[in-house]
Protein backbone atom coordinates (compact mmCIF):
# COMPACT_ATOMS: atom_id res chain seq x y z
CA UNK A 1 0.00 0.00 0.00
CA UNK A 2 1.46 3.36 -1.05
CA UNK A 3 0.15 6.59 0.37
CA UNK A 4 -1.46 8.95 -2.07
CA UNK A 5 -0.27 12.48 -2.68
CA UNK A 6 3.41 11.85 -2.02
CA UNK A 7 4.41 15.23 -3.39
CA UNK A 8 7.47 13.68 -5.01
CA UNK A 9 8.77 12.23 -1.74
CA UNK A 10 10.06 8.67 -1.64
CA UNK A 11 7.53 6.42 0.14
CA UNK A 12 8.85 4.95 3.36
CA UNK A 13 9.03 1.17 3.02
CA UNK A 14 7.54 -0.48 6.10
CA UNK A 15 7.35 -4.22 6.76
CA UNK A 16 4.75 -5.43 9.27
CA UNK A 17 6.04 -8.91 10.11
CA UNK A 18 4.20 -11.59 12.06
CA UNK A 19 6.74 -13.48 14.17
CA UNK A 20 4.56 -16.13 15.80
CA UNK A 21 3.37 -16.63 19.33
CA UNK A 22 6.73 -16.71 21.08
CA UNK A 23 8.96 -19.51 19.85
CA UNK A 24 11.74 -18.57 17.39
CA UNK A 25 10.73 -21.71 15.50
CA UNK A 26 7.43 -20.05 14.58
CA UNK A 27 9.17 -17.74 12.11
CA UNK A 28 8.39 -18.46 8.46
CA UNK A 29 10.93 -18.21 5.65
CA UNK A 30 8.94 -15.25 4.32
CA UNK A 31 9.22 -13.49 7.68
CA UNK A 32 12.98 -14.05 7.82
CA UNK A 33 13.41 -12.73 4.27
CA UNK A 34 11.43 -9.60 5.15
CA UNK A 35 13.42 -9.10 8.36
CA UNK A 36 16.66 -9.20 6.35
CA UNK A 37 15.47 -6.21 4.33
CA UNK A 38 14.89 -4.10 7.43
CA UNK A 39 17.35 -1.42 8.54
CA UNK A 40 15.47 -0.18 11.61
CA UNK A 41 12.99 -2.07 13.80
CA UNK A 42 10.61 0.15 15.75
CA UNK A 43 9.53 -1.27 19.10
CA UNK A 44 7.01 0.18 21.53
CA UNK A 45 8.49 0.80 24.98
CA UNK A 46 5.76 -0.39 27.36
CA UNK A 47 7.79 -0.22 30.54
CA UNK A 48 9.74 -2.69 32.63
CA UNK A 49 6.91 -5.23 32.84
CA UNK A 50 7.05 -5.82 29.08
CA UNK A 51 10.85 -5.75 28.66
CA UNK A 52 10.91 -9.51 28.11
CA UNK A 53 8.82 -9.09 24.96
CA UNK A 54 11.37 -6.64 23.55
CA UNK A 55 14.22 -8.95 24.59
CA UNK A 56 12.58 -11.86 22.78
CA UNK A 57 12.30 -9.77 19.61
CA UNK A 58 15.99 -8.92 19.89
CA UNK A 59 16.88 -12.59 20.38
CA UNK A 60 14.91 -13.57 17.27
CA UNK A 61 16.77 -10.95 15.24
CA UNK A 62 20.14 -12.05 16.61
CA UNK A 63 19.37 -15.62 15.57
CA UNK A 64 18.49 -14.79 11.97
CA UNK A 65 20.17 -11.49 11.03
CA UNK A 66 23.78 -10.46 10.51
CA UNK A 67 25.25 -8.37 13.34
CA UNK A 68 25.32 -4.68 12.50
CA UNK A 69 22.83 -5.03 9.64
CA UNK A 70 19.97 -3.50 11.65
CA UNK A 71 19.17 -1.55 14.78
CA UNK A 72 16.32 -1.26 17.26
CA UNK A 73 14.65 2.06 18.08
CA UNK A 74 12.29 2.06 21.06
CA UNK A 75 9.37 4.49 21.04
CA UNK A 76 7.63 5.34 24.34
CA UNK A 77 4.10 3.98 24.19
CA UNK A 78 1.27 6.42 24.99
CA UNK A 79 -0.87 5.75 28.04
CA UNK A 80 -3.97 3.82 27.01
CA UNK A 81 -6.20 4.15 30.07
CA UNK A 82 -8.34 1.81 32.19
CA UNK A 83 -9.97 -0.28 29.45
CA UNK A 84 -11.69 -2.64 31.87
CA UNK A 85 -13.60 0.25 33.46
CA UNK A 86 -14.93 1.69 30.20
CA UNK A 87 -18.18 0.92 28.42
CA UNK A 88 -18.09 -0.01 24.74
CA UNK A 89 -18.27 3.54 23.39
CA UNK A 90 -15.62 4.87 25.78
CA UNK A 91 -13.40 1.87 25.11
CA UNK A 92 -13.53 2.34 21.33
CA UNK A 93 -12.92 6.07 21.65
CA UNK A 94 -9.97 5.42 23.96
CA UNK A 95 -8.41 2.91 21.58
CA UNK A 96 -8.80 5.28 18.62
CA UNK A 97 -7.12 8.07 20.58
CA UNK A 98 -4.32 5.69 21.55
CA UNK A 99 -3.84 4.67 17.91
CA UNK A 100 -3.62 8.32 16.86
CA UNK A 101 -1.06 9.11 19.58
CA UNK A 102 0.99 6.08 18.58
CA UNK A 103 0.88 7.09 14.90
CA UNK A 104 2.08 10.59 15.80
CA UNK A 105 5.04 9.21 17.73
CA UNK A 106 6.04 6.73 15.04
CA UNK A 107 5.70 9.37 12.31
CA UNK A 108 7.98 11.69 14.28
CA UNK A 109 10.65 8.97 14.51
CA UNK A 110 10.29 8.00 10.86
CA UNK A 111 10.73 11.61 9.77
CA UNK A 112 14.23 11.56 11.31
CA UNK A 113 15.39 8.46 9.43
CA UNK A 114 17.05 8.50 6.00
CA UNK A 115 14.30 7.96 3.41
CA UNK A 116 15.94 4.90 1.88
CA UNK A 117 15.98 2.95 5.15
CA UNK A 118 13.42 0.14 5.47
CA UNK A 119 11.50 0.07 8.75
CA UNK A 120 10.12 -3.06 10.36
CA UNK A 121 7.53 -3.86 13.03
CA UNK A 122 7.81 -7.32 14.61
CA UNK A 123 4.26 -8.32 15.50
CA UNK A 124 3.54 -11.00 18.09
CA UNK A 125 1.41 -13.71 16.48
CA UNK A 126 -0.27 -12.61 13.25
CA UNK A 127 -0.87 -8.93 12.37
CA UNK A 128 -4.50 -9.68 11.40
CA UNK A 129 -5.64 -10.92 14.84
CA UNK A 130 -6.28 -8.32 17.53
CA UNK A 131 -3.16 -6.29 16.85
CA UNK A 132 -3.09 -2.57 16.13
CA UNK A 133 0.08 -2.33 14.03
CA UNK A 134 -1.55 -2.38 10.58
CA UNK A 135 -4.06 0.29 11.60
CA UNK A 136 -1.31 2.46 13.06
CA UNK A 137 0.88 2.14 9.96
CA UNK A 138 -2.15 3.10 7.87
CA UNK A 139 -2.56 6.15 10.12
CA UNK A 140 1.11 7.00 9.62
CA UNK A 141 0.45 6.80 5.88
CA UNK A 142 -1.98 9.70 6.29
CA UNK A 143 0.94 11.77 7.56
CA UNK A 144 3.67 10.73 5.10
CA UNK A 145 4.06 8.50 2.01
CA UNK A 146 4.33 4.84 2.97
CA UNK A 147 4.82 1.59 1.05
CA UNK A 148 3.49 -1.12 3.38
CA UNK A 149 4.10 -4.88 3.24
CA UNK A 150 2.44 -7.35 5.63
CA UNK A 151 3.82 -10.82 6.36
CA UNK A 152 1.53 -13.34 8.02
CA UNK A 153 2.60 -15.07 11.22
CA UNK A 154 1.55 -18.11 13.23
CA UNK A 155 -1.20 -16.90 15.55
CA UNK A 156 -1.86 -17.83 19.17
CA UNK A 157 -5.11 -19.39 17.95
CA UNK A 158 -3.20 -21.86 15.80
CA UNK A 159 -0.67 -22.63 18.52
CA UNK A 160 -3.43 -23.18 21.08
CA UNK A 161 -5.05 -25.81 18.86
CA UNK A 162 -1.73 -27.46 18.03
CA UNK A 163 -0.52 -27.64 21.63
CA UNK A 164 -3.79 -29.22 22.74
CA UNK A 165 -3.90 -31.48 19.66
CA UNK A 166 -7.43 -30.46 18.72
CA UNK A 167 -9.43 -29.37 15.70
CA UNK A 168 -11.19 -26.14 16.53
CA UNK A 169 -14.28 -26.65 14.40
CA UNK A 170 -16.78 -29.49 14.59
CA UNK A 171 -17.57 -31.21 11.29
CA UNK A 172 -19.09 -28.55 9.08
CA UNK A 173 -19.43 -26.22 12.07
CA UNK A 174 -18.29 -22.61 12.56
CA UNK A 175 -15.57 -21.09 14.71
CA UNK A 176 -16.37 -17.78 16.36
CA UNK A 177 -13.49 -15.53 17.48
CA UNK A 178 -14.25 -12.79 19.98
CA UNK A 179 -12.93 -10.92 23.00
CA UNK A 180 -13.57 -11.30 26.70
CA UNK A 181 -15.42 -8.00 26.67
CA UNK A 182 -18.01 -9.43 24.25
CA UNK A 183 -18.13 -13.07 25.35
CA UNK A 184 -21.06 -13.01 27.73
CA UNK A 185 -23.33 -11.05 25.40
CA UNK A 186 -22.44 -13.13 22.34
CA UNK A 187 -22.12 -16.71 23.53
CA UNK A 188 -24.78 -19.19 22.46
CA UNK A 189 -24.50 -22.89 21.56
CA UNK A 190 -25.05 -22.43 17.82
CA UNK A 191 -21.85 -20.39 17.52
CA UNK A 192 -19.85 -23.62 17.62
CA UNK A 193 -16.35 -23.30 19.04
CA UNK A 194 -15.77 -19.86 20.53
CA UNK A 195 -12.16 -18.69 20.68
CA UNK A 196 -11.63 -15.88 23.17
CA UNK A 197 -8.75 -13.41 23.15
CA UNK A 198 -7.94 -10.38 25.31
CA UNK A 199 -9.73 -11.69 28.38
CA UNK A 200 -7.66 -10.75 31.39
CA UNK A 201 -10.73 -11.06 33.60
CA UNK A 202 -11.55 -14.59 32.36
CA UNK A 203 -15.21 -13.77 31.81
CA UNK A 204 -15.81 -17.42 30.94
CA UNK A 205 -16.23 -18.04 34.68
CA UNK A 206 -19.69 -16.51 34.37
CA UNK A 207 -20.74 -19.14 31.83
CA UNK A 208 -20.41 -22.02 34.28
CA UNK A 209 -23.99 -21.62 35.45
CA UNK A 210 -25.40 -21.12 31.96
CA UNK A 211 -23.56 -24.01 30.31
CA UNK A 212 -22.05 -26.39 32.90
CA UNK A 213 -20.93 -28.88 30.23
CA UNK A 214 -18.71 -26.39 28.38
CA UNK A 215 -15.20 -27.63 27.65
CA UNK A 216 -12.30 -25.19 27.77
CA UNK A 217 -8.87 -25.47 26.15
CA UNK A 218 -6.70 -22.70 27.62
CA UNK A 219 -3.12 -21.69 26.97
CA UNK A 220 -0.89 -18.92 28.33
CA UNK A 221 2.51 -17.68 27.09
CA UNK A 222 2.24 -20.06 24.16
CA UNK A 223 5.56 -20.97 22.57
CA UNK A 224 7.60 -19.66 25.49
CA UNK A 225 9.41 -21.62 28.23
CA UNK A 226 6.75 -20.57 30.76
CA UNK A 227 3.89 -21.91 28.62
CA UNK A 228 0.96 -23.34 30.59
CA UNK A 229 -1.95 -25.41 29.25
CA UNK A 230 -5.19 -26.50 30.87
CA UNK A 231 -8.19 -28.36 29.48
CA UNK A 232 -11.39 -29.92 30.80
CA UNK A 233 -14.91 -29.04 31.87
CA UNK A 234 -14.97 -25.32 32.52
CA UNK A 235 -16.58 -25.85 35.92
CA UNK A 236 -13.79 -28.25 36.94
CA UNK A 237 -10.69 -26.33 35.79
CA UNK A 238 -11.58 -22.63 35.90
CA UNK A 239 -10.27 -22.07 39.43
CA UNK A 240 -6.94 -23.62 38.48
CA UNK A 241 -6.79 -21.46 35.33
CA UNK A 242 -7.48 -18.29 37.33
CA UNK A 243 -4.75 -19.16 39.83
CA UNK A 244 -2.23 -20.13 37.12
CA UNK A 245 -2.84 -16.94 35.17
CA UNK A 246 -2.36 -14.83 38.31
CA UNK A 247 0.87 -16.67 39.13
CA UNK A 248 2.31 -16.11 35.64
CA UNK A 249 1.49 -12.41 35.77
CA UNK A 250 3.08 -12.07 39.20
CA UNK A 251 6.23 -13.93 38.13
CA UNK A 252 6.77 -12.24 34.75
CA UNK A 253 4.93 -8.92 34.98
CA UNK A 254 2.68 -9.81 32.02
CA UNK A 255 0.74 -12.72 30.60
CA UNK A 256 -0.90 -13.37 27.24
CA UNK A 257 -3.48 -16.13 27.01
CA UNK A 258 -6.21 -17.44 24.74
CA UNK A 259 -8.84 -20.13 25.11
CA UNK A 260 -11.45 -22.08 23.17
CA UNK A 261 -14.88 -23.04 24.46
CA UNK A 262 -16.81 -25.99 23.03
CA UNK A 263 -19.82 -28.07 23.96
CA UNK A 264 -19.47 -31.87 23.93
CA UNK A 265 -20.58 -33.42 20.61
Amino acid sequence: MTARGTGGRIPRRIHVIGIGAGSPEHLTHQAIAAMREVDVFLVADKGEAKEQLVALRRAICEQHLAPGSYRFVTVPDPQRGPDALRDRAAYEEGVQSWHAARADRYAAVLAQLPPEQVVGFLVWGDPAFYDSTIRIVDAVAERMPVDKTVVAGISAIQVLAAEHGIVLNGIGQPVHVTTGRRLLSQWRPELGTVVVMLDGALHCRELVGRAPELIIHWGACLGLPQQELRAGRLADVIDDIVATRARLRAEHGWVMDVYALTLPE
